[in-house]
């Protein structure tokens, strides 16, 4: 039986992702979060420069994390230092300290 031999198909566009880094990606440097800082804090954008600090703080993945709530990290007036989140996709609670100088000064 011969083989057909289809004509070749060239892509309209090019991928994506084509010539990027795909995975895992290496973590922040210490000098790559205080320039963060310090652009949202110039930006005077209270809200995001808060989320950031307690992204960097708790590890939490980003779903978790904007499902936080002021009264999940404050209780009356003073700012929680040890705070208690269920993840919702492992379904596992985790504890994570917010540092004094940076995340509970924002929040």
């Amino acid at each position: 039986m011969p083989r057909v031999q289809l004509p070749a198909v060239t892509p309209k566009r090019k991928a994506w992702n084509k010539g990027r880094i795909i995975g895992q990606k290496r973590p922040l440097l210490p000098k790559q979060v205080w320039a963060i800082r310090a652009r949202l804090e110039l930006a005077c954008n209270l809200r995001a420069l808060t989320l950031f600090n307690v992204a960097i703080d708790s590890n939490l993945r980003d779903f978790d994390l904007v499902k936080l709530a002021v009264s999940d990290l404050v209780k009356d007036d003073p700012v929680w230092e040890r705070v208690s989140v269920i993840q919702s996709k492992p379904k596992r609670s985790v504890q994570f300290q917010l540092t004094q100088q940076n995340t509970r000064e924002t929040v």
